[in-house]
C-alpha cells in the first residue's frame, strides 16, 4: 500500500542528485504553487484515455506532498481544477470532481496523523454535493493542525476571485465603512480567497507550457516561476527537489537593488 508520508530517509543520494539535507541548508520556499499540467497528452502518448491520466496525476500529488513536507514548506497549493475547465467533456469533467473525494478517501486519516491541514481555495458554488462533502470533511477534521497546508485551487480563476474581491471592496464603500481614499493594496489582499496565506514565493507548472492560465494572478506578483518540461504524472520528489533549488539559485529583490 502507498503511505503518503515516510518515517524518514537515511538511503545515500546518488551522485549529483539533490538532497534534502543540502536544500535544507538553503532558503527553503514557504508557498509551492503546482500547475498540474499534461495530464491528457502523458495518457494520449501511451495510448490510454484522458481520465489515465489525470488518475495518475492524483499520484503525483501524494508524491508532491511528501516532498514539500519533507522540506518543512508551509502551504502547498494544488491547481486541481480552473473556472474555464467546465468546458471540457462532460465525462472529463466528471471524472475530475470525483478524484478529491478518492484521494481523501484513501489518504485522510494519515493526514490527520501526520498534523496536515487540506483547505479548498475556490468557487464552492456549483461544484457537485459529493466533491464538497470530501472537502469540507477534510477541512474539518485537518482545521486544528498546525503542519503542512495542503491547498486544493477547485473550481479556481484568477480574475474571478478578483472581481470577488472588487465587488466586495465596492459594497464596503458603498456602505460608507470604507472611504475610497481609504482603499489600500491590502485591502484588496484582504478580499482575495486566499488572504491569510503568504503568496507562493515558487510556481511549478509542468509539460513545458510557459503560461499562468488564470492562476492567482494578484499573489504571483513576484512568485518565482518553474518551467518543467515533463508531464505531470512523470513529476516526482527528484523534479520537485530540482525545482527548489533552482529557486534557491535565484535572488528575489522585489524590484530593489
Amino acid at each position: 500500500m502507498f503511505h503518503l508520508f515516510r518515517k524518514g530517509k537515511t538511503e545515500e543520494a546518488a551522485h549529483g542528485e539533490i538532497t534534502r539535507e543540502a536544500l535544507l541548508q538553503g532558503q527553503v520556499p514557504r508557498h509551492v504553487a503546482v500547475i498540474m499540467d499534461g495530464n491528457g497528452r502523458w495518457a494520449k502518448q501511451r495510448g490510454l484515455p484522458r481520465i489515465a491520466g489525470h488518475h495518475s496525476g492524483m499520484k503525483a500529488v501524494k508524491r508532491a506532498t511528501i516532498a514539500a513536507d519533507d522540506l518543512g514548506v508551509k502551504v502547498l497549493t494544488m491547481y486541481a481544477f480552473s473556472t474555464e475547465n467546465w468546458t471540457r467533456p462532460q465525462e472529463e469533467v466528471d471524472f475530475l470532481m470525483k478524484l478529491p473525494q478518492e484521494f481523501l478517501s484513501i489518504e485522510l486519516d494519515e493526514l490527520v496523523e501526520k498534523n496536515v491541514q487540506v483547505r479548498m481555495t475556490g468557487i464552492r458554488e456549483g461544484l457537485p454535493a459529493h466533491t464538497l462533502a470530501a472537502l469540507e470533511e477534510a477541512e474539518t477534521r485537518t482545521r486544528n493542525n498546525s503542519g503542512l497546508i495542503l491547498n486544493f485551487a477547485l473550481n479556481y480563476g484568477g480574475r474571478s476571485e478578483m472581481l470577488i474581491a472588487v465587488r466586495e471592496v465596492a459594497e464596503r464603500v458603498r456602505s460608507g465603512a470604507l472611504p475610497v481614499e481609504e482603499i489600500q493594496e491590502d485591502t484588496i489582499q484582504s478580499c482575495l480567497l486566499t488572504s491569510d496565506l503568504p503568496d507562493p514565493d515558487l510556481l511549478i507548472r509542468t509539460s513545458g507550457e510557459l503560461r499562468l492560465s488564470n492562476f492567482m494572478l494578484w499573489q504571483m506578483a513576484y512568485t518565482e516561476l518553474y518551467f518543467s518540461p515533463l508531464y505531470w504524472p512523470d513529476f516526482g520528489e527528484k523534479q520537485f527537489f530540482e525545482a527548489v533549488h533552482e529557486f534557491q539559485r535565484r535572488s528575489r529583490r522585489y524590484g530593489g537593488l
